[in-house]
């Protein structure tokens, strides 16, 4: 029933795989791509039906060149408001159609760690790394009571292992999106890849 604010930051340092081969280091994981829309709907209100973040999931797999459905997880943007819930539920559904959404694990960090506003997609864009790293999806902390029409998988209250699967090379990878969704209708979503 809406969230609270957190203090935290969050970095990461992206960097050529060649450039981090050369000097000795593998990649931790890789970006494979980005969507950013911007659908000034509302200073503070999602726009309904979440057509500016579907877009922006949209984009960021078309930048990768992926489909919905090599996608393994989702770490939403999730601030458990009525609104924003429903919205990024909806935006999620059109940007991967109705079976690949119901199949992708979707969980909130905010409710772990609250809301970090400035902070916040740093945060989570580590948090959705290191979900794809470790093959577990973690939990929506608080998630008891699922209200109508939210039903995705949201990974209520315990984290659980993502099922891995092989890219096109067989390699054992996982694919993620992480949502940031902020106020005026700025939608940012990174599509990652561990």
């Amino acid at each position: 029933d809406g969230f609270v604010l957190g203090e935290g930051a969050g970095m990461l340092v992206l960097e050529e795989a060649e450039a981090a081969e050369a000097r000795g280091h593998r990649p931790l994981a890789e970006l494979l791509g980005y969507g950013a829309t911007a659908d000034a709907y509302h200073l503070t209100v999602p726009q309904p039906g979440g057509t500016g973040a579907a877009r922006a999931i949209g984009r960021a797999l078309d930048d990768a060149g992926l489909k919905p459905g090599d996608v393994d997880y989702i770490n939403a943007h999730g601030t458990s408001t009525p609104l924003n819930d429903r919205s990024e539920t909806d935006a999620i559904k059109a940007a991967l159609g109705e079976e690949d959404a119901a199949r992708v694990p979707v969980s909130s960090t905010k409710s772990a760690i609250g809301h970090l506003l400035g902070a916040a997609g740093a945060v989570e864009a580590v948090a959705t790394l290191l979900a794809l790293r470790d093959r577990v999806a973690p939990p929506t902390l608080g998630y008891e009571e699922p209200e109508e029409g939210l039903d995705l998988d949201y990974v209520p209250l315990e984290a659980r292992p993502i099922t891995d699967r092989a890219d096109a090379e067989g390699r054992s990878r996982l694919v993620g999106l992480s949502n940031s969704f902020g106020f005026g209708g700025h939608n940012a979503v990174l599509c990652l890849a561990a």
